[in-house]
């Protein structure tokens, strides 16, 4: 099985959006630069973070998200985002109404079988967890590989945690990457076991 990776961009005090759900400036990085991250063509970073970001995005298989996240991207009109073959939403309501069943969304009831429905679609390949309340979910499950954060010198003050409500403490290695490039700093912790 792939790893499960934990990611987002965050601010430099720990929030991946503010107090409103609206993400600011963390996102300024995926259009500060000349080289096009996906066919899409406006997406557009760094050589340095295209260098990072790309084989990143190109070994994910499936992403997992909350379904606050879900609806406040409208299921991305049922096409994951960024080439992702399934998106694994945690939620205890069903889909919405007049969903397309043939959209490779999955609607599941907890962070663990969460995992395990992303592991079984994503094969071999990486699964991604969103940072934020489900991310933290997995992390204090102790299902978390790696912590992947894009950390964008803006300072928030409040809004979302990037680990959402985790309480307890949990030891991450030194970090095995650290680049800096246009707007932002590239971070790759694995989470000590």
């Amino acid at each position: 099985m792939g790893k499960v990776v934990m990611y987002s961009s965050v601010s430099v005090d720990g929030f991946i959006a503010d107090e409103n759900d609206q993400p600011g400036p963390l996102f300024d990085w995926l259009s500060s630069g000349d080289v096009p991250l996906d066919e899409s063509g406006e997406v557009k970073v760094s050589q340095t973070s295209y260098d990072y970001t790309r084989p990143y995005w190109d070994q994910i298989g499936v992403t997992i998200v909350g379904r606050h996240v879900f609806d406040l991207t409208d299921g991305w009109d049922g096409n994951p985002p960024s080439g992702i073959d399934h998106v694994v939403v945690v939620t205890h309501r069903p889909e919405p109404e007049g969903w397309d069943p043939e959209a490779p969304f999955h609607f599941v009831g907890g962070v663990k079988a969460a995992v395990a429905k992303a592991q079984e679609l994503a094969g071999d390949r990486m699964v991604e967890v969103a940072a934020g309340d489900v991310g933290g979910q997995v992390l204090a499950a102790g299902l978390i590989d790696e912590v992947r954060m894009d950390v964008v010198p803006v300072v928030f003050g409040a809004g979302k945690r990037y680990f959402g409500s985790v309480h307890a403490q949990h030891l991450l290695e030194d970090p095995d990457v650290a680049i800096q490039s246009n707007r932002v700093l590239h971070l790759r912790y694995r989470v000590r076991r």
